[in-house]
């Protein structure tokens, strides 16, 4: 795969792409990198996938710095797969479509050191140190692009969008350090609300359970002793060790778990474990057989008619109709015969996935509706009177004034001056301008999203965002240059006795309760066996004494420092 991908991405997905300001890193961002990847692969090299140690070296992940993603998709080009920088959050749609191109996409913002343990947003912990070492394992590289191509066909409800709005703005808030506690509190009422509204379970909503409990938090191997490789796991310091314990209930991976739901700002109850890869595939087949691009009929269009969403219906003829569903006519209740149906606002009409010439969102834009079945016509003849009769019971009369034969048995009939009636209701009357219907008895499938996305234009569950820029004081900047002060030494070499000493003195005057830039003087002074390291100890000690919270970090720290 070619490195510069980026030019070769459909135009709709390249408002997603932003540059890696690489300069935007502090030096307390590299701190916090090195910590997590250190505690990471340090416990992950025993409970981890067999692969993921061998993954990080491959995929180009070092413990020492924060990758460049351009150096990772160089990497990641041997495994058939690339790597391109996003903001944060980008739409399920959108992060699907691009897995489905084999390209990776790489949240490029740093987590803060106040959620070292777990970030709320996603960040390039999670995605390289996460996602990345994985792919390397054929099987689940395969996975991940069959999971894409099948979650680009799931329905995505307006509810669906709303929800992801609302945790963004969350994740966004909670990340941002100039935020309130008030602007956080709103977020999450926010959120809460949002979740409190919605009314049914989409596919979509389905398919993220699926990759929640699979991509995020799976597990693999015995039930008894299983390994991790989902990637929320993988990059979390804290659930990494909770998820094995006995308190998180381990449940065989079926297709069951898309009933499921999750609470992404709390710790998994229980979790999934499938027995190998080949696993997953089977059960991502199963769910895919009763998704209405497989199903299409009545039971498609319930789908989307409950979704109202933008959506793609598609005709036994091959016509496609992409907009808002607002109704649709069987045969008769219990008939999964479609003999009718409506959508509002931009309607596209495709075939092959390609906007047909004159019959784009613009040119419908209050709407699109036809009759489906078989008729017959009173004559052909065009810019004469014309009657169209179904075997439904429709009825068309009007000029015919256009004929668009694209193959056998696909045609589409424009009419002027027409009326549309059925069981004497009025469907179309004649001042609402031309009327053209297509060609088609069946609805084969009903799937998310416009036929031809790129031609129909921006749709709601594509809106892209960006992560705000965070503004630092003087304080702030201050510690971040103690923090470079440490990595320099630790770069450069040449460390004494007195360098370490004069540092941890200028560290406790300026910044006393920075916790990690004690533990990574701890650090260097156990390596170099200096003498330092009891009042260096002394000093976190006194910190876990005064923020409990910091407890478990400094800990963790401590201990691998002298590891």
């Amino acid at each position: 795969m070619p490195r510069n991908f980026s030019a070769q991405l459909p135009h709709h997905l390249e408002k997603y792409i932003v540059k890696q300001d690489y300069s935007k890193y502090t030096a307390q961002d590299q701190a916090v990198w090195r910590y997590c990847l250190r505690q990471l692969k340090h416990f992950l090299s025993e409970h981890g996938h067999a692969c993921y140690s061998e993954g990080l070296a491959k995929t180009g992940i070092s413990i020492e710095y924060i990758p460049k993603i351009s150096e990772m998709s160089a990497c990641l080009e041997k495994f058939g797969w690339t790597a391109l920088p996003v903001s944060g959050f980008i739409p399920p749609a959108a992060f699907m479509e691009l897995q489905s191109l084999g390209v990776l996409p790489i949240a490029s913002d740093m987590r803060t050191i106040d959620h070292l343990l777990y970030t709320p947003a996603p960040d390039i912990v999670h995605e390289a140190a996460g996602h990345a070492p994985i792919i390397v394992d054929q099987e689940y590289a395969d996975y991940l692009k069959q999971y894409s191509q099948v979650a680009k066909k799931a329905i995505i409800s307006k509810e669906d969008i709303e929800l992801y709005e609302a945790i963004r703005d969350l994740s966004d808030t909670k990340e941002n350090p100039a935020s309130t506690v008030n602007d956080i509190v709103q977020a999450e009422n926010k959120l809460s609300e949002t979740i409190k509204n919605i009314t049914h379970t989409s596919e979509a909503s389905q398919l993220s359970r699926m990759n929640w409990w699979t991509a995020e938090y799976g597990l693999i191997g015995d039930i008894k002793n299983p390994k991790i490789f989902g990637a929320g796991l993988l990059s979390s310091i804290g659930e990494s060790k909770w998820c094995l314990s006995e308190k998180v209930k381990k449940i065989p991976l079926t297709v069951d778990c898309i009933e499921q739901s999750y609470d992404i700002t709390e710790p998994q109850p229980q979790l999934f474990v499938t027995p190998d890869f080949k696993t997953l595939v089977k059960v991502l087949h199963q769910f895919a057989e009763t998704m209405a691009y497989k199903k299409g009929g009545k039971e498609g269009l319930y789908k989307i008619l409950a979704a109202q969403s933008v959506n793609t219906i598609e005709l036994d003829s091959g016509f496609q109709i992409s907009g808002v569903l607002e109704s649709y006519l069987a045969s008769s209740f219990e008939s999964d015969e479609i003999i009718f149906i409506k959508c509002s606002g931009p309607t596209q009409i495709a075939m092959n996935d390609q906007q047909l010439t004159d019959h784009g969102p613009d040119y419908h834009q209050h709407g699109y509706s036809t009759p489906l079945g078989k008729f017959t016509a009173s004559n052909l003849n065009l810019n004469t009177d014309v009657t169209f009769t179904y075997d439904s019971g429709f009825k068309i009369v009007g000029k015919l004034i256009k004929m668009t034969t694209l193959k056998t048995n696909s045609v589409i009939y424009t009419f002027e001056n027409a009326t549309m009636t059925y069981n004497n209701q009025i469907f179309f009357k004649p001042e609402w301008g031309l009327l053209d219907i297509v060609t088609g008895t069946k609805v084969t499938s009903v799937y998310g999203g416009p036929a031809d996305r790129e031609a129909y234009g921006q749709t709601s569950d594509f809106v892209a965002a960006t992560v705000p820029v965070v503004k630092y004081n003087d304080q702030q900047i201050e510690v971040f240059s103690l923090y470079q002060k440490i990595r320099d030494i630790r770069t450069k070499g040449n460390i004494t006795e007195k360098l370490i000493q004069d540092t941890y003195q200028e560290c406790k005057t300026l910044a006393p309760q920075e916790w990690l830039l004690f533990v990574e003087l701890l650090e260097l002074s156990l390596k170099y066996n200096l003498t330092c390291d009891l009042e260096i100890k002394t000093h976190l000690d006194s910190i876990i004494q005064e923020v409990d919270s910091f407890n478990q970090v400094i800990t963790d720290g401590i201990k691998l420092a002298h590891a």
